[in-house]
């Protein structure tokens, strides 16, 4: 994967645009999100530990939203061989890059990388679906069904990991974790300027749920088991298990 440096919002645009994963970001996109997600690399390493815990031979395994494929890979290298991972994504130029560093990897359990509105994915016999970051960026009355539809399409006994940035139910701690993530991306190289025109163009783009709310649709959804495995200011993981 490349790690060109991103400069997307580098620059005052004379416009803010709402913003899309297309082909500049695509370019940057690894060096975006770990410069702007605090906890990136330690959920990482853990959806190789769950992956590794719950996918059960033959099954399908899913990570929708799959962006250059970060998250797949880790799934891919740690499943049983006869296991099928299945990333999906929307964005033609993710989905370019994506499925070049799937090539480059020699994992043997068959990968699939698809272009394609989530919602229109069809999940079945999954034992691990994977949503990284990607909730957010569905429309909020379609959450719901999205998650009753991964539910369906999975195992007894398996797991979604869902990642999300949430809006925590304390107005004040809420400001203050803003305020924290700010800081945590000055720290990482980005300016005000930057920092500012890039969430403009996400304002109405990405919407975030609280934790409570987030729990309850999942449980809504039929699973038995939800907990709050990361969490690092406003971004947490959640691991749900259906029974």
């Amino acid at each position: 994967m490349s790690n060109k440096k991103d400069t997307v919002f580098s620059r005052q645009l004379p416009a803010i645009q709402g913003f899309e994963f297309n082909a500049q970001v695509a370019d940057v996109f690894e060096n975006m999100i770990h410069r702007s997600v605090p906890g990136y690399d330690l959920l990482l390493n853990m959806i190789a530990v769950l992956s590794q815990k719950y996918a059960l031979p033959g099954t399908r395994c899913y990570d929708l939203g799959c962006s250059l494929g970060a998250s797949t890979l880790q799934i891919r290298r740690n499943v049983p061989s006869d296991c099928v991972v299945v990333g999906v994504d929307s964005s033609a130029a993710m989905v370019t890059r994506c499925r070049q560093n799937m090539m480059r990897d020699h994992s043997q359990a068959n990968v699939e990388i698809l272009e394609q509105d989530l919602l229109q994915t069809e999940i079945t016999n999954a034992s691990v679906v994977v949503m990284n970051f990607t909730l957010q960026f569905v429309a909020d009355t379609e959450r719901q069904q999205t998650l009753c539809r991964i539910a369906e399409g999975l195992v007894p006994g398996g797991i979604l990991i869902l990642a999300e940035k949430v809006k925590l139910e304390d107005t004040a701690v809420n400001q203050r974790m803003i305020e924290l993530h700010q800081d945590f991306k000055k720290l990482k190289g980005y300016s005000d300027l930057e920092i500012a025109q890039k969430r403009a163009s996400l304002e109405d783009v990405l919407v975030p749920n609280t934790i409570t709310e987030h729990r309850q649709r999942m449980f809504s959804a039929g699973f038995g088991t939800v907990e709050l495995f990361v969490r690092c200011l406003n971004f947490v993981a959640f691991l749900a298990i259906k029974s």
